[in-house]
């Protein structure tokens, strides 16, 4: 996973790329495959939520997300997500 999160006048931009196969039911189905997307990502900092999203198959594969939040540099973003087999991955940075 690749995350970027900038702050500019108080608000924080992120921007991330999320490596996954996103196997919705039918391509799953045509390849002989479980069907796995991601369900659920999250961004915190300082254990406060600041995005959270509920996804579906429908996102292609290796998803780009951008999203802003009322926030300052200094402090660290924690992005993760979770898929439908239930594997996690999140990943720390530091806002610039």
């Amino acid at each position: 996973m690749r995350v970027k999160a900038k702050a500019k006048d108080g608000v924080v931009s992120v921007m991330a790329v999320m490596k996954h196969p996103m196997l919705s039911y039918d391509m799953a189905k045509k390849q002989g495959k479980e069907a796995n997307f991601i369900i659920k990502i999250t961004g915190k900092v300082d254990g406060k939520v600041v995005y959270d999203a509920s996804t579906s198959q429908f996102l292609s594969k290796n998803p780009f997300i951008k999203f802003k939040f009322k926030g300052e540099a200094g402090k660290e973003l924690e992005l993760s997500w979770a898929d439908l087999k239930g594997n996690t991955k999140s990943k720390k940075v530091k806002i610039k």
